[in-house]
């Protein structure tokens, strides 16, 4: 019966005492966090939030601790390896309104809602369910940088990749990408700024995230939310089209400059012989002039009557 009665008392004990022991969390100065319960006799719910540089702050028995950024944050969509996310390399391929299928980079700068009232509506609906990252691996979001990154990819991507298609669809190739215009027929490459057509991406990008990300999360959960059109790039085959083209326009330029060229000199030409025709010693005179340096004699009319000395 004693061995009984111990083994309960150490069965409750231990436990109680390892919940104890883990029972108080801190923050960085870079992360929130909103603690649930976990006890024996607790629900799931909310016990409280940790702001950001807590100290060690008692969280009670078997609670759990879900640490989200509380920094500005990116979400970065690129080709570039270098420059690549969490998220991997990718890009948003969405049609211009003349059909030309579009590589959109860019950035999102955003940052977390941290009103508390906020947080736990988000954790309520993002912080206790799994995302499946690129990696095909369930994780949460509070679970690091990978699972950040899988919430994202998840939640907020569509939002975004909508946005770009809505903005991107209004607008011709050539008004985002001017080598563009190359390709239609008889076309010439005229140089113009595309700056205030990416503004105007930017700009409805933006103001679309304001208004979409809300109703589609279920709350105003994102902050500072400001899109940064990188590049914009041309599928391969159209790249090597347009490739194509200007270097054949390059080839016209040179040409119609060498054209531009002889007739210039050919009117030169003609004004210094009307020049002659008016002035037969300004002929001679200039005959004079490029004759070779060190010459002795020199007979007009006598080819063999130009002598130059001997070394």
């Amino acid at each position: 019966m004693a061995i009984i009665l111990l083994a309960l008392v150490l069965g409750f004990t231990i436990p109680t005492a390892i919940g104890a022991v883990t029972g108080f969390a801190s923050t960085q100065a870079g992360e929130v966090a909103v603690v649930r319960d976990g006890g024996l006799f607790d629900d799931n719910g909310i016990r409280q939030v940790l702001d950001p540089a807590s100290g060690l702050t008692w969280t009670g028995l078997w609670s759990d601790i879900h640490p989200y950024p509380a920094q500005q944050r990116f979400y970065t969509i690129t080709s570039d390896p270098k420059r690549a996310t969490a998220l991997g390399v990718d890009l948003v391929t969405t049609p211009s309104s003349d059909g030309v299928n579009l590589g959109i980079e860019g950035t999102l700068y955003f940052t977390l809602n941290l009103d508390r009232e906020t947080l736990k509506r988000f954790d309520d609906s993002f912080g206790t369910r799994t995302f499946r990252g690129q990696d095909n691996e369930s994780s949460y979001a509070w679970e690091g940088d990978a699972g950040w990154s899988a919430f994202f990819g998840q939640a907020v991507r569509p939002v975004i990749d909508n946005a770009l298609r809505v903005q991107i669809g209004d607008l011709r190739c050539a008004e985002l990408v001017p080598s563009c215009a190359m390709l239609d027929s008889g076309a010439e490459l005229v140089p113009r700024s595309s700056n205030a057509n990416v503004a105007k991406v930017q700009a409805g990008v933006n103001a679309t995230l304001e208004r979409d990300l809300p109703q589609m999360l279920g709350g105003a959960f994102l902050t500072g939310l400001r899109f940064n059109l990188v590049r914009v790039a041309l599928p391969q085959d159209v790249q090597r089209s347009v490739d194509t083209s200007l270097a054949a326009a390059a080839g016209v330029a040179e040409a119609r400059a060498k054209v531009d060229q002889a007739k210039a000199e050919a009117e030169a030409n003609r004004a210094r012989q009307n020049g002659y025709d008016k002035c037969p010693a300004c002929a001679e005179i200039d005959k004079l002039k490029s004759l070779p340096q060190g010459i002795t004699v020199y007979a007009p009319g006598n080819p063999d009557a130009v002598v130059v000395p001997s070394r």
